[in-house]
Order: structure tokens, then sequence, then C-alpha cells
């Protein structure tokens, strides 16, 4: 069973901006903090940004004052606004749940959605 729903990837110029959705459950949204990951071609998933129910947010060093994570509790969505971004953040993006205590993705992941940032 599909537990998120990740939309809003595409193509992208240097500098440009995407804001990216997830949609999920409100069993998972309404309990877990949440948090947006990447995978780049040959690397390894990294969290980028996550966000409690309390709406408090942490983010990578490398997006930090670029990146936006938000939540629409009525809606059970969890969006990544992206600025200025760079060729090198070009990746999949996905999002999840995160445990409690160890803050590792708690679901199988979704398809995510493509970024592609190229001139």
């Amino acid at each position: 069973q599909v537990q998120f729903v990740e939309s809003g990837g595409g193509l992208v110029q240097p500098g440009g901006s995407l804001r990216l959705s997830c949609a999920t459950s409100k069993s998972i949204f309404s309990i877990y903090r949440m948090g947006w990951y990447r995978q780049a071609p040959g690397k390894q998933r990294e969290l980028v940004a996550s966000i409690r129910s309390s709406g408090s947010t942490t983010y990578a060093d490398s997006v930090k004052g670029r990146f936006t994570i938000s939540r629409d509790n009525a809606n059970n969505t969890v969006y990544l606004q992206m600025n200025s971004l760079k060729p090198e953040e070009t990746a999949v993006y996905y999002c999840n749940a995160r445990g409690a205590v160890t803050g590792t993705p708690q679901y199988a992941w979704g398809q995510g959605t493509q970024v592609t940032v190229s001139s």
C-alpha cells in the first residue's frame, strides 16, 4: 500500500525554484514528524529537511536558508519549497515519516518526484 505520494518535481534552471508536495494518510501525518529526503544518482539517500507536528523544523546544512519545509494539517500534506537550486541537487526527492527515537524512515518509500536542475 502506497503511503506517500510525492509530486511537484520537474526540470528547473540553476537558481530556480520548485515546490514539492507529499500527501499521506491522517494516521501517519498526525503521529510522526515528516521528512523530505533525496537520492542523487550513485549516492545514498539523505535527509534534507524535517518537520514535527508542532511545526518545528530542521534542515541539512547544505539547504539551510534556501529550502523551507511546511505542513498542512488539514490536508495531511507536507511541502518543500526549494529556492536557489543547484545542479548538484538533481535527485529523486522522497518523503517519509520519521521514527520518534531514531528518526529512521518508518515506511516503504513512495515513487518519489524527480528534480532536475540544469541549464
